[in-house]
């Protein structure tokens, strides 16, 4: 198992050893981007074909691994689908094993379908009477096509020289927004002229393609087992132990800590399934005085395995709030609920 700090001081560290780490690591992301060059060429000259999906479909996806609030968004569109009368089901390879298990806390009555083969994802969907699919994490998953391709980029984890695989986090170069419907700019703990600097650079190498911000905002804190909350600001000045494996744990706990806690976090890698003696080494830390949290996605997981005796776990989720460029989402909305209607006639 890959330790997450290491992997973070890597990608996005300024040290010697991180400069020298991606300089070794330099001759595989050459050959991993040209592989990914190859296979794009092949779809953009049509020798590969996409298969037509059979509802209108909207992927949200993105160029980098982990951290950009996919599926926090992804939730979110799709509420946004069901607000407009569509009847919307996820669809997702469900990597991991948590991505589908915190869809259905989020979003209770939408159908989330969990399969490699997005293509018969989607047919599942309709055979199980959705109206719209939304594909979570698809934008490399170009065998379907889609109505619509919005694409996230941090400015949490925005850097000026980015990287591909396995040097850095990305997954394609940077022009690949290029095909994009809309590139919508995500910041947790990044500042308004962080967001603002990437949208910059993202405007210089896709100048065609429209852009939004949002903003990931802590919610309250919920009981991990049981239906309690407390206020965020319930996190001022107290002691907050951390257990997360997310995609970036680093922006998590920066948004604690603007919240006026006092954190130590223990870090897992992204999906990361926790033993039990994790958990207990865990529990065991935390302060008589202080607060035990996570996020959602690790709380789906640590619901069940959480020792009675310990203190009680609180996760929290993120709320999305569009600072820029809302009606370039609204447009893609109304859209496809346009195309959900032209299909059923």
């Amino acid at each position: 198992m890959v330790d997450a700090r290491l992997l973070e001081r890597v990608w996005f560290g300024d040290d010697a050893v991180a400069r020298g780490a991606r300089r070794a690591l330099a001759p595989l992301a050459s050959l991993y981007g040209a592989a990914v060059g190859v296979r794009e060429a092949l779809y953009d000259t049509g020798i590969l074909t996409a298969h037509d999906a059979v509802l209108p479909t909207i992927s949200v996806g993105n160029v980098s691994v982990g951290g950009t609030g996919k599926t926090p968004i992804a939730a979110w569109i799709a509420r946004g689908l069901l607000d407009r009368s569509a009847a919307p089901a996820i669809v997702l390879r469900g990597y991991g094993d948590d991505e589908p298990l915190v869809h259905r806390a989020l979003n209770p009555g939408i159908p989330v379908i969990v399969s490699a083969d997005r293509v018969a994802g989607v047919a599942k969907a309709r055979a199980e009477g959705a109206t719209v699919a939304v594909l979570d994490d698809a934008f490399q998953h170009r065998r379907i096509a889609r109505d619509a391709d919005i694409v996230l980029v941090s400015a949490d984890r925005w850097t000026a020289a980015p990287h591909m695989l396995p040097a850095g986090p990305w997954r394609e170069p940077m022009r690949a927004v290029r095909r994009a419907t809309l590139v919508v700019v995500t910041r947790k703990a990044a500042s308004e002229a962080d967001a603002d600097a990437v949208n910059m650079a993202l405007a210089e190498v896709a100048p065609r393609i429209p852009r939004s911000t949002a903003r990931l905002v802590p919610g309250a804190l919920v009981q991990a087992e049981g239906d309690g909350t407390l206020p965020v600001d319930a996190i001022a000045g107290r002691r907050v132990r951390v257990l997360t494996a997310i995609g970036d744990a680093r922006a998590f706990v920066r948004q604690l800590e603007a919240a006026g806690g006092v954190v130590v976090a223990d870090v897992y890698p992204d999906h990361h399934h926790f033993r039990a003696d994790e958990i207990t080494r865990f529990a065991l830390s935390i302060p008589a005085d202080g607060l035990a949290i996570c996020t959602l996605k690790d709380a789906v997981k640590l619901a069940g395995q959480w020792p009675r005796e310990a203190p009680t776990l609180w996760y929290v989720s993120q709320r999305v709030i569009v600072e820029r460029g809302v009606g370039g989402v609204e447009r893609i909305l109304d859209e496809l609920t346009r195309a959900r209607d032209r299909s059923q006639r």
